[in-house]
């Protein structure tokens, strides 16, 4: 099996290549084909791309589909796109110019070629931009597609066949994909998720709708839009039934001169804004018209405007009791609606009968049209007689339909005057008038604009049951006894009766196919549907065989690209691997290859095996030299040899390549700056941190060695907060001394010895011979470290004072002569001093010798202070005190070991040890 396809497969490659070398030869004029990184010389019919020549070139180029730069090879390539005469002579359905980057793409839709290879005069079909049913006729050797658009053609099995990818040769197609004849549909598979069935994808992603239709997927009516085709309601209504199951009846018509447009109640609008007000009816008090009754008329319960009873010029607003009688008339106590004439009386005191009047002497007989008057004409009459009725103070005749005489007022037996029609009511009339007619059997016959005729009234909308109709969109007709509800006319039902359902306008058992019961009614699918359990587009249960696959409720015209679709299990399947999009299962039928190294033949992938160094073309699905026909170089074909062209197989070179050079924005570079200051600071205030840590560890080591501890001082932590803040030197660091009161604290002790010592005084001296001895070597005992072998030695740590620059700070001040004394016993030098030549600069230790004649009386010596701390001797004389011993012992050792020459003062000093002092760069 597999070495008959391969036999197959190598049987169709060399007819294919014997076919493209007959059609490539017949061109008579040798051509380059270039693609981005190679040209090939030779005879070609291949008219796909764009051909870009330039003035002085030796020749001009036919480019393939692809992206070209400045810096694309080869040398001949580079040096027309580059050229500044270069033009570009566009194949039908690409776009562009010769600016670089140059994109030579296909726009959104399918290039039909006459011959293989993309040969002969192209005819493009575009992307469409609204659905169409129209199909094109082709007869195809090959087909270019756009990126992202398929293409539906029906082969002589009259199938549908997807196409994805181009197909160089539609020879090689399989079997079941031959015969192309005709182009059903062109769509964008860009969208996500797909259009409906009426919407179109575009090149961008989006769905664009027709005329009528809405939704992100096309998939409703737009409001005022009726039906599956989602067709505009009549013209009159201003809304209908609309939406996809829409029947389009008119809801609410176009009311033309409605009383609203010209602020008015109760009449008519004019051409010219004014308002003609109902009989009864005149502008109400806040400014609109025909907003209430007029003199002579009241308003009954029902709204309507009444005429006053007669005899009456005013009356009240809801019983119609008079307010006001015409003169000669007063109002009857038995029915205050009512005004009674005074009876007519001659001279005499004769009670003139009806039908005549005093004319002062005699009784006169009244007009014929008054039943009762007062005065000979018409126009006297007070009540009219027989069939007439009084109307502005006349005596008029009514119609058979009891409309009075000359307005459209209506004849009130009861009342024997012209009353007025219901509120809403342009005209009105009895259905059959007669002396025994009341005013309650009054029906209107026309209505305001805004209102229709129901049963003889103006209501807003038909009741239940009846339907506009459409003759003058004003009365309400009942709909036939088979409907409980119709539109349009009564046989054309919208809910039937005998629990049928509507379908169509009729009333039938059951739903046809395509439609679905709800309500009572038979409302039609989606037109993606061809069945469904609802009116959505994503509620189909079957598909037309337009829309085929059926993917979540929803009928799609075509799987995805590396699936097709099978007809006897109605499902998507997948392609073979071998194949990017195919027509059926397994590696035959492939419609174009998943692999750039293959090519199709015969439905199958076979390895390309392009001549020399090129390879197949992206998108085109062909190898380049399968294109270009190239004469042997053996002399033996009929073309000509082909001419020498510089720069067709070489690279560019660097002196040819252009490198274009952008000067940087002004925001770029302002950026890049602040990106580096930040980066800097950043970077000090880390060193920086890391240099306090470093700092803060060496002196707490310090001030651990020395027994330092003044963190509880506020003048210290002061101190400590203006060093971090501010930085300080090595050199002007200094250490916060004691505060004044430990000078005071320790004078009060020495205050108290001095008071306990006046009272062993005489003991001391009796024992201060023997003790003195005994004193004196525990003092040398104490001070052994000073002298050579000693295993006691000074602290290795320096101190962080500064002599010369405190000792001045912490001056004592003297007040009488026991401040006088104590600050002469404390700027003695200490024994540290006389033996090393220095001053001490941290705390001795004391004195374990007491001498009562020499020495302070105190347990605790003078020489607790530290040398650093000792004020200035006050100015004055100078008291000589007596040496101590042990200053005479110290001064002894210094003679001993002095040298002939003296070194330097402090030259023997021992170097402090550095202590890991700052290396912060704030601080220097």
């Amino acid at each position: 099996m597999l070495s008959s396809i391969l036999t197959t497969s190598l049987l169709f490659a060399g007819a294919a290549f014997a076919a493209q070398a007959s059609s490539a030869s017949s061109s008579n004029s040798p051509t380059v084909v270039c693609v981005a990184g190679q040209c090939l010389e030779g005879y070609t019919n291949t008219t796909i791309g764009a051909t870009l020549s330039a003035s002085g070139a030796a020749t001009s180029l036919l480019l393939l589909p692809g992206q070209y730069t400045s810096s694309t090879n080869p040398a001949l390539l580079h040096n027309l796109l580059t050229s500044s005469s270069a033009s570009l002579a566009l194949s039908p359905g690409f776009d562009g110019n010769t600016s670089l980057p140059l994109n030579l793409a296909l726009q959104p839709g399918v290039a039909v070629y006459p011959q293989a290879n993309y040969s002969g005069q192209a005819t493009f079909a575009k992307l469409p931009s609204s659905p169409s049913n129209s199909t094109l006729k082709i007869s195809p050797g090959s087909l270019a597609l756009a990126s992202n658009v398929w293409v539906a053609i029906s082969d002589s099995s009259n199938d549908r066949v997807i196409f994805w990818d181009s197909v160089p040769d539609v020879s090689q197609l399989p079997s079941g994909a031959s015969g192309l004849s005709q182009l059903l549909d062109i769509q964008s598979s860009a969208c996500s998720p797909p259009c409906a069935g009426a919407g179109v994808c575009s090149a961008s992603g989006t769905c664009v709708c027709p005329t009528g239709f809405n939704g992100t997927s096309c998939e409703t009516c737009a409001p005022g839009f009726f039906g599956p085709s989602c067709q505009a309601c009549p013209a009159d209504c201003a809304t209908c039934d609309d939406g996809m199951t829409g029947s389009g009846r008119c809801l609410e018509p176009v009311i033309k001169n409605a009383p609203s447009t010209c602020n008015c109640l109760n009449g008519v609008c004019n051409s010219d804004g004014s308002c003609t007000c109902n009989a009864g009816w005149t502008a109400g008090t806040n400014g609109t018209a025909c907003a209430k009754c007029a003199t002579g008329f009241f308003l009954n319960s029902d709204g309507n405007c009444e005429v006053c009873g007669l005899g009456c010029t005013q009356c009240a607003d809801g019983n119609g009791q008079c307010i006001t009688c015409k003169s000669g008339f007063t109002q009857n106590a038995n029915d205050q609606t009512q005004c009674f004439a005074a009876q007519s009386t001659t001279s005499t005191g004769t009670v003139c009968p009806d039908g005549s009047f005093s004319n002062g002497t005699s009784c006169q007989p009244c007009s014929p049209l008054c039943q009762t008057c007062s005065g000979p004409t018409s126009s006297d009459c007070i009540i009219c007689g027989a069939g007439k009725y009084t109307l502005n103070g006349n005596c008029v005749g009514a119609s058979g339909n009891g409309v009075c005489d000359g307005s459209s007022l209506v004849a009130d037996n009861n009342k024997h005057e012209c009353d007025t029609c219901p509120s809403k009511c342009t005209t009105c009339q009895y259905p059959s008038f007669n002396v025994a007619s009341t005013i309650d059997q009054v029906q209107c016959t026309g209505c305001l604009p805004g209102y229709v005729l129901s049963q003889g009234k103006c209501v807003e909308s038909c009741p239940t049951g009846t339907f506009l109709d459409p003759k003058d969109n004003v009365t309400c007709t009942a709909c036939d006894s088979s409907c409980s509800t119709c539109a349009g006319s009564s046989t054309f039902c919208l809910t039937c009766a005998n629990n049928q359902l509507a379908s169509g306008g009729k009333c039938v058992a059951s739903c046809p196919s395509n439609f679905f019961s709800s309500s009572g009614q038979c409302i039609t699918c989606h037109p993606d549907c061809a069945t469904c359990s609802g009116s959505a587009f994503n509620q189909c249960s079957s598909c037309p065989p337009d829309r085929p696959v059926l993917t979540n409720g929803r009928c799609l015209p075509t799987c995805s690209k590396d699936q097709f679709f099978d007809k006897t299990s109605s499902t998507c399947q997948s392609c073979d691997a071998s194949c990017s999009s195919c027509s059926g299962a397994g590696p035959s039928s492939c419609l174009a290859c998943s692999s750039s190294s293959q090519v199709l033949r015969g439905g199958t992938c076979v390895s390309a095996s392009c001549n020399g160094t090129s390879s197949v073309i992206s998108g085109l699905g062909i190898c380049l030299s399968d294109l270009v026909y190239v004469p042997p170089p053996s002399g033996t074909s009929s073309k000509s040899p082909l001419p020498s062209l510089t720069g067709i197989d070489s690279p560019i070179s660097n002196s040819n390549t252009t490198v274009v050079k952008r000067s940087l924005q002004w925001w770029e570079i302002l950026l890049m700056a602040l990106g580096c200051a930040f980066i800097f600071v950043c970077f000090l205030m880390c060193w920086r941190r890391r240099m306090r840590k470093r700092r803060a560890a060496a002196t707490a080591n310090f001030a651990a060695a020395k027994n330092l501890d003044h963190s509880k001082s506020w003048r210290y932590r002061l101190v400590r907060f203006g060093e971090r803040l501010f930085g300080h030197k090595k050199s002007q660091r200094w250490m916060v001394p004691p505060e004044h009161a430990e000078d005071i604290r320790m004078e009060k002790l020495r205050a108290a010895e001095e008071a306990r010592y006046g009272r062993d005084a005489e003991k001391l001296r009796r024992e201060s011979s023997m003790r003195t001895d005994r004193d004196l070597e525990k003092l040398i005992g104490s001070y052994e470290y000073s002298r050579a072998g000693s295993s006691r030695a000074p602290s290795p740590l320096p101190s962080l004072r500064d002599y010369d620059g405190d000792r001045h700070s912490h001056k004592a001040s003297s007040h009488g002569s026991q401040r006088a004394r104590v600050a002469n016993d404390l700027a003695q030098e200490s024994l540290y001093s006389q033996v090393t030549g220095q001053p001490r600069r941290a705390p001795e230790p004391r004195q374990p010798v007491r001498n009562p004649a020499d020495l302070l009386p105190s347990r605790f010596s003078n020489t607790t202070y530290s040398s650093w701390l000792t004020p200035d001797p006050t100015p004055g004389p100078q008291v000589n005190a007596a040496p101590t011993p042990a200053q005479e012992y110290a001064r002894s050792v210094t003679q001993l070991a002095q040298p002939e020459s003296p070194p330097q003062r402090g030259a023997y000093w021992l170097q402090p040890a550095n202590t890991g002092g700052s290396r912060n760069p704030f601080l220097r």
